[in-house]
């Protein structure tokens, strides 16, 4: 069993800057990867980040160059750092994490955080 807790969303103006936070706990030692997704009304979940067990991070054009994603493996933390915000980042923010058990991959959500960049 693992929980995730985020933290860190919020209401800010276009151009500053938040930070998210993801806690995983439970019965997983090692997570493979863990991710960022965000979700509008009337859309598709989307990737907006993501860092692998090794460090190695992948992020969505629109994100690329605002958005840091980090995580800290000894803590099972993931944080992701949003500079420069636009009204189109404008979503609820979910955090992913998934690790393999006797060969099977499983994977948990967070219950995701409101951010609202007003213009």
């Amino acid at each position: 069993q693992v929980q995730l807790v985020e933290s860190g969303g919020g209401l800010v103006q276009a151009g500053e800057s938040l930070r998210l936070s993801c806690v995983a706990s439970g019965s997983v030692d090692t997570f493979n990867d863990m991710a960022w997704y965000r979700q509008t009304p009337g859309k598709e979940r989307e990737v907006v980040a993501l860092i692998t067990s090794g460090g190695t991070t992948t992020y969505a054009d629109s994100v690329k160059g605002r958005f840091t994603i980090s995580r800290d493996n000894a803590k099972n933390t993931m944080t992701l750092q949003m500079n420069n915000l636009k009204p189109e980042d404008t979503a609820v923010y979910y955090c992913n994490v998934d690790w393999y058990w006797l060969s099977l991959k499983y994977d948990q959500w967070g219950q995701g955080t409101q951010v609202t960049v007003s213009s």
